[in-house]
């Protein structure tokens, strides 16, 4: 259930309520009898247990990651073991 911050006009009291979003909003303060307003608040969000990116992701490669299959891997393939291809001249005999 949502926490809900509200405030009075008369005395400025401010008070905190659990409700569920459904309730309707408290209109009466609990310190003076005067009228109060519900303030806007930032959600408080909490992430709990496992699974979550710090816990499972954040500390490096994975174990199925190798150097030739996440992009480091040179264009002529002298990194990799092979030797470079044979590069063609582009031209050719015609007889």
């Amino acid at each position: 259930m949502p926490l809900y911050e509200y405030e009075c006009f008369l005395c400025g009291t401010r008070f905190e309520r659990i409700q569920r979003a459904s309730a309707d909003p408290i209109k009466v303060c609990p310190e003076c009898g005067g009228s109060v307003r519900r303030l806007l608040g930032s959600p408080a969000l909490q992430f709990k247990g496992s699974g979550w990116y710090v816990t499972d992701y954040g500390g490096g490669r994975s174990q199925g990651t190798t150097a030739i299959g996440n992009g480091n891997e040179s264009s002529n393939g002298a990194d990799s073991g092979n030797p470079p291809a044979k590069k063609s001249t582009g031209t050719f005999d015609e007889s």
